[in-house]
């Protein structure tokens, strides 16, 4: 069914520009990073099976050398068996069942940085893509007042230098445009790589939705990639001290055995074994494991006042995006944009060029730090949403 969903997924990307969703739950469904992970939950699943099983037996064989008319001549066959206490195979289990807990929560954290890795490269791509649109259009722009500003003055020496200020401040639009070229390819580059097929083409539209709320955001934060594996490590350690534990009873082994003799009868040996835990190995061991358990709650509690420090950089950094995409778009370009019209409409009249540049670049200026609020607010939003555990 995977390879279906891949299939058709390719082929919806080579007839046209794949949405950010259908990037993500492709890459989910066949990148080669989660399928390590998939190895090694598989292999753990036989850990769980294995954890159940009882020591293999041991075969023993022994000959004595006494002549084969003496009673004592025999030779014995031995099977030994070693039997758990009661409940270890259980409690071993237990940590086999906790670790394949947090193997599937890591295959979780994975997927969840993959698709805030994805949802950044996109949202890079819409960024240099409406860069390299304006810039194009004030492109345009300038060579069309170039040629409406000679067509319609008499050139003086200071009207020369402002054409020669233009034609440089059009160069400079040029050099922009190849550089934002370059970096649009590097990053559909590496989309590609992390959606483990070419994307060439993206259909995305971002904008500012709502101010940020540091409560609401907080209530959000309840399934923590980093912070639930901690939780499940910290429940397999336990299981760990209760191996630990039950560890100090001792094991039992027991052996039947049959001897023959050339000369006399035969007879069977029935017998019962047991480990003396009498030099404290077992104590030890379980205090080590205690002090393991101990660590893994100290590092789920740091991890949890790291959650609430970064969502808390977070939110200032999304409000402080939030911010200045309104007071752009709000405040400055409602200003600028008299100026430009002013400034604009003075060229057919010989008016000073150089002033017409300066407002046409400081237009541009704001344009580009209106797009790329928006566009850093939307990867500030992602990195929350991983924080929250999101997979979409």
């Amino acid at each position: 069914m995977q390879n279906v969903l891949l299939i058709f997924f390719l082929l919806v990307n080579s007839l046209g520009a794949m949405t950010l969703t259908e990037i993500i739950e492709s890459s989910l469904s066949k990148s080669p990073s989660l399928e390590v992970i998939n190895a090694r939950i598989e292999a753990n699943q036989q850990n769980i099976k294995l954890s159940k099983q009882f020591a293999n037996p041991e075969l023993l064989l022994t000959r004595n050398t006494l002549d084969s008319n003496q009673a004592m001549h025999k030779t014995v066959l031995t099977f030994k068996q070693k039997i758990p206490y009661f409940d270890k195979r259980d409690t071993n289990q237990q940590v086999a069942l906790a670790q394949d807990s947090v193997l599937d929560e890591k295959l979780t954290q994975a997927k969840v940085k993959l698709v805030q890795e994805i949802k950044n490269e996109a949202y890079t791509i819409w960024e240099l893509k409406e860069l390299y649109k304006i810039v194009e259009d004030y492109e345009q722009l300038t060579k069309r007042n170039i040629e409406l500003y000679e067509a319609y003055t008499s050139i003086n020496e200071n009207q020369h230098m402002g054409i020669l200020k233009a034609e440089l401040s059009l160069s400079d639009l040029q050099i922009q445009k190849s550089r934002l070229n370059a970096k649009i390819y590097s990053t559909y580059a590496r989309l590609s790589y992390l959606a483990a097929f070419k994307v060439d083409k993206l259909e995305i539209n971002l904008t500012i939705s709502k101010k940020p709320n540091l409560t609401s955001l907080k209530s959000c934060i309840t399934r923590n990639p980093d912070l639930i594996i901690k939780e499940k490590e910290l429940l397999r350690e336990n299981a760990k001290v209760k191996v630990a534990e039950i560890n100090k009873y001792p094991d039992f082994n027991l052996l039947a055995g049959v001897a023959y003799r050339e000369n006399f009868d035969n007879y069977f040996n029935f017998g019962l074994g047991i480990s003396l835990p009498i030099y404290g190995s077992e104590n030890i061991k379980k205090e080590e494991q205690m002090a393991k358990a101990l660590s893994v709650a100290s590092q789920k509690s740091d991890v949890s006042i790291s959650i609430d420090a970064k969502l808390k950089e977070y939110y200032a950094q999304m409000l402080s995006f939030y911010e200045v995409y309104h007071i752009v778009q709000e405040g400055s370009l409602p200003q600028i944009e008299h100026m430009f019209e002013i400034s604009n409409s003075s060229i057919s009249t010989g008016g000073d060029l150089f002033k017409y540049i300066d407002v046409l670049f400081l237009k541009l200026s704001l344009e580009k730090q209106s797009i790329n609020a928006v566009a850093n607010y939307n990867k500030v939003d992602a990195q929350i949403a991983a924080l929250q555990g999101a997979l979409k």
